[in-house]
């Protein structure tokens, strides 16, 4: 068994298709007119196609349930922040916070009201605690994971 990709339902591809250039940088990859990749695996699919494929009622199709999310991780997080910021169409869950870990995220929904999370990378929170002056040991505390997690990131 080998896990392929993520599939999102989109009301409107060509506005999904939009949204993940503009705002993530993603290319599409394959377009099939209902069905689009996007580099990265992140599959897109029509309501239609969709109620089509699986025979799911229209009225068991919902949107914006915020119990899951695409995860992204940014090595220029603050640049990235600040070309969020200039854009109006961007409905937030939360603005910028840092978790208890020391990684910086954003997490923002996509024209459907799917969540995307955007956090600053790992190794770039691993490389900030180092530099600060932390050993491999208290980065590893810090950020609870194993030393060998900080000794791979610093490489």
């Amino acid at each position: 068994m080998k896990f392929k990709n993520p599939l999102i339902v989109v009301t409107n591809m060509e506005q999904s298709k939009q949204f993940y250039q503009n705002v993530l940088g993603l290319r599409v990859i394959m377009d099939f007119g209902a069905n689009a990749t996007l580099t990265g695996g992140i599959c897109l699919q029509t309501r239609d196609s969709w109620k089509e494929l699986t025979g799911i009622n229209d009225n068991h199709i919902t949107f914006g349930g915020n119990t899951e999310e695409l995860y992204f991780e940014e090595e220029q997080f603050d640049t990235f922040i600040k070309k969020l910021e200039t854009m109006e169409e961007i409905a937030y869950v939360h603005p910028v916070i840092e978790h208890r870990w020391g990684q910086r995220v954003v997490r923002f929904y996509d024209p459907d009201m799917h969540i995307i999370e955007v956090g600053e990378s790992m190794k770039t929170v691993c490389k900030q605690f180092l530099d600060s002056g932390m050993t491999v040991e208290e980065a590893a505390k810090r950020m609870d994971v194993p030393v060998k997690f900080i000794r791979s990131m610093s490489r």
